[in-house]
C-alpha cells in the first residue's frame, strides 16, 4: 500500500503534439513514469489519486494549438492531457482540502496527479451516498451545463415544446429530463436506433428520432412540431440548425452550448435561415458552465433529490484502465459511445 512520501510509478496518457481535425489514437501514447507522493513545503498544491476521468468534447479543442489561450487547459506536447475528473487527496498543502478528501475538477490523464492551479479547479465533494462517476456528468462539469442552460438560459415553461438535439449525450440527456420534470413537450435526436430508445424508453422523451434516417430534417420537425419550437437546445449545428429555424416559434429562444457537426470541418457550413431570429423576435445566446460556477449549491439543491428518489436517470458509458481513454476520447467525435463516456482510472 503506497503512503505520503513514496516515490511510485505514474502510468500517463501523453499528448504527442498539435492536431489539425479530429484527434486520433495516434495523438496520445501511453507512458509510465515516476511521482514522489508529496506536495512541496510551503505550497498549496494538491496530490491527488485519479479514480474517474471525464471524456468531454471539448477536449479536442485544447489539442489544436490554433485555439490560443482562450481555452483554459491548452495542452503541452509532451505531457499529459488533461480534463475534469473525480479523484482522492493524498497529501495537501491548500487549507481547505486535507487528506483523504474526495474532489471533482480539472486533472491529469495519469494515476497520480499534482494540481498547482487548485484555485477554481477542484471541488470537494460533499455528498458520497451516490455513485462518484458522477461528478464527471451529471454532477460534475455536464450537469452544471445542462442546469444552467436549461435554468438561466433556455428557461422553457410548462407545457412549451422543447426540442434537444444530440440529446443522448452527457448534457442533452439531462436537458430533456429536466424539461419533462418541468411539464414541457420534449423530442430529442440522435444518431441511432438503439439512442433513440434510450430516450423514449428509459429518459423519458416524448419522441426522439434518429436524424441519420432523415432526408429532410426540416419536414421531420414539423412532424414532431406541427406547431412549431419554442425552445431549442443547440448542440449540434449546421443542417439541424438551419431546420430548427425554420420551425422555431415567435419569441422562440436557442441555447447554444455546442455545434459538434462542426467542430473538425474545414470550412464550417453556413446557415441559410438566419432571417427568422428577425422575423420571430427569436433570442439566441450562445453560454458555458463556467459562468454558472456560483449557483452549484443550488444545482445540487435541486438534482441531488431527483437522484435520490429516482426521478432522474444517468447513463455512463464506463471503461475500464487508463490504456482506454484514448480510444474512448476519440470515439465521442463518430458517436460510439451510449451515454456519458467514462474512463476509470481506480475504484478506491
Amino acid at each position: 500500500m503506497v503512503k505520503v512520501g513514496d516515490e511510485v510509478s505514474n502510468k500517463q496518457v501523453i499528448f504527442r503534439d498539435y492536431v489539425i481535425g479530429s484527434p486520433k489514437e495516434s495523438d496520445m501514447y501511453l507512458t509510465t513514469g515516476t511521482i514522489k507522493l508529496k506536495v512541496p513545503e510551503g505550497s498549496n498544491e494538491v496530490l491527488v489519486k485519479n479514480l474517474y476521468l471525464s471524456c468531454d468534447p471539448t477536449m479536442q479543442f485544447d489539442m489544436r494549438k490554433a485555439m490560443g489561450p482562450s481555452r483554459n487547459l491548452y495542452y503541452t506536447p509532451g505531457s499529459p492531457i488533461c480534463g475534469y475528473g473525480v479523484a482522492k487527496v493524498l497529501d495537501s498543502g491548500h487549507p481547505e482540502l486535507k487528506a483523504g478528501d474526495l474532489v471533482w475538477g480539472i486533472t491529469g490523464w495519469e494515476e497520480y496527479s499534482l494540481i498547482t492551479k487548485t484555485t477554481d479547479t477542484l471541488i470537494k465533494i460533499q455528498h458520497t451516498d451516490v455513485p462518484l462517476s458522477y461528478y464527471t456528468g451529471i454532477l460534475g462539469m455536464p450537469g452544471m451545463t445542462a442546469y444552467a442552460g436549461f435554468y438561466e438560459v433556455g428557461t422553457p415553461k410548462k407545457g412549451e415544446y422543447v426540442f434537444v438535439s444530440a440529446a443522448s449525450g452527457a448534457v442533452g440527456q439531462l436537458i430533456g429530463q429536466f424539461a419533462k420534470l418541468e411539464g414541457c413537450y420534449v423530442v430529442g435526436s440522435a444518431g441511432s436506433k438503439e439512442k433513440v430508445d434510450l430516450l423514449k424508453n428509459k429518459l423519458g422523451f416524448d419522441e426522439a428520432f434518429n436524424y441519420k434516417e432523415e432526408h429532410d430534417l426540416n419536414a421531420a420537425l414539423k412532424r414532431y412540431f406541427p406547431e412549431g419550437i419554442d425552445v431549442y437546445f443547440e448542440h449540434v449545428g449546421g443542417k439541424m440548425l438551419d431546420a430548427v429555424l425554420l420551425n422555431m416559434r415567435h419569441h422562440g429562444r436557442i441555447a447554444v452550448c455546442g455545434m459538434i457537426s462542426q467542430y473538425n470541418l474545414d470550412e464550417p457550413e453556413g446557415i441559410k435561415n438566419l432571417l427568422h431570429i428577425g422575423f420571430k423576435w427569436i433570442q439566441m445566446k450562445g453560454y458555458t458552465h463556467r459562468n454558472y460556477y456560483h449557483l452549484y449549491p443550488k444545482f445540487l439543491d435541486l438534482v441531488l433529490p431527483y437522484i435520490r428518489e429516482k426521478k432522474m436517470v444517468y447513463v455512463e458509458d464506463i471503461v475500464e484502465g487508463l490504456e482506454s481513454g484514448p480510444a474512448a476520447l476519440v470515439g465521442l467525435f463518430s458517436g460510439r459511445n451510449f451515454g456519458k463516456q467514462v474512463v476509470v482510472v481506480a475504484r478506491e
